[in-house]
């Protein structure tokens, strides 16, 4: 009687030694996050974190998870991999800032089917910079090898963070009243949002490669849309104090408008001047061959304003001169009414 082929784990898809080879490429770069609050290593199945209860006299966790969305497709077609890692803590550590909160540690997420060392090593690299900008400790993760879930040399990431903020001291926009200014801070192009239009615009209509450069972005096209998401912590560690900021807004999916309306009472309401700033080139791209109206424009996009500030009039200089003073370049978006 022939023998049956023996099965195997490999031979479904999955390398064990892949993974043991990804723990050994990222081990370094992960342990340089790390600070004395960081109590256990690496390949434990729970991460520990020890809270200075000296600083706080009444602590409060802040957390939030997010993705990259199709952004990710942009970098599979460019074969780059260590900027998405970062847009995913800047973007979550910018999520919790809002409150006023400072991060505490990261964990992340990456699903593909089949595992490639190198290019987990590349992600985790962004991720370790985008936390060590921050202060904040990559903690811990999990890399899941899942055959035939994924094409070919794609994957998912995702990550969780949790942050700490003094009660007194939390920024939840409870404060905002009419007559309140919005000071918006610039982004450096989509950030992690809108990709899905954008990518039907540049790639499907206007038939744009990745590598094609384009004079009024001085860049590639897949260089421009792959512009790291701008991290704002340094930005709100300076203002976050001071008396009148009643409010701050991550310009994230919802653009302008949809996430800074979060904050407010339902007997408010925005006034927005979109002509206080230029639009970045890329937007312009983007609406000029989708033929994109206003109106879907800023529900989409951030349009170049990353974070709002929302502040009582009176402070408003304050905010500015020491925004300024650090080159944050701080823009007049609109008021409250």
């Amino acid at each position: 009687m022939e023998e049956k082929e023996r099965v195997t784990y490999e031979s479904a898809g999955v390398n064990i030694a892949a993974g043991e080879d990804t723990v050994q490429r990222i081990k370094t770069m992960v342990d340089a996050t790390r600070s004395s609050a960081v109590l256990s290593g690496l390949g434990l199945f729970g991460g520990f974190f020890e809270i200075d209860i000296k600083k706080y006299s009444h602590p409060v966790l802040v957390s939030s998870i997010d993705g990259v969305g199709t952004k990710l497709k942009v970098a599979f077609a460019m074969g780059v991999h260590d900027t998405i890692g970062e847009d995913l803590v800047n973007h979550c550590v910018n999520d919790i800032m809002t409150s006023g909160a400072d991060p505490l540690f990261f964990l992340d997420y990456l699903g593909t089917g089949a595992l490639s060392p190198q290019v987990v090593e590349k992600i985790v690299e962004g991720m370790a910079r985008g936390c060590k900008n921050a202060s904040c400790a990559l903690i811990g993760g999990e890399t899941a090898e899942m055959p035939g879930f994924y094409q070919k040399g794609e994957y998912d990431v995702a990550g969780a963070i949790v942050g700490v903020i003094e009660k007194n001291k939390i920024i939840d926009g409870r404060k905002i009243k009419k007559g309140d200014i919005l000071i918006g801070l610039p982004s450096n192009g989509l950030h992690t949002n809108g990709y899905s239009l954008a990518r039907k615009v540049l790639f499907e209509i206007a038939k744009y490669k990745v590598g094609d450069y384009v004079d009024d972005l001085n860049q590639t096209i897949g260089e421009a849309l792959l512009q790291v998401h701008t991290s704002y912590q340094k930005a709100i560690a300076l203002v976050r104090d001071i008396e009148g900021l009643h409010g701050i807004s991550h310009i994230t999916g919802g653009g302008i408008v949809g996430n800074t309306k979060r904050l407010l009472s339902s007997d408010l309401s925005l006034n927005i001047n979109w002509n206080g700033w230029e639009v970045p080139p890329v937007f312009q791209l983007i609406q000029r061959h989708g033929n994109i109206s206003n109106e879907e424009m800023q529900k989409v996009f951030n349009l170049g304003i990353g974070l709002v500030f929302v502040i009582k009039s009176d402070n408003v200089s304050e905010v500015e001169n020491a925004l300024n003073q650090a080159s944050f370049y701080p823009i007049h978006v609109g008021e409250i009414r």
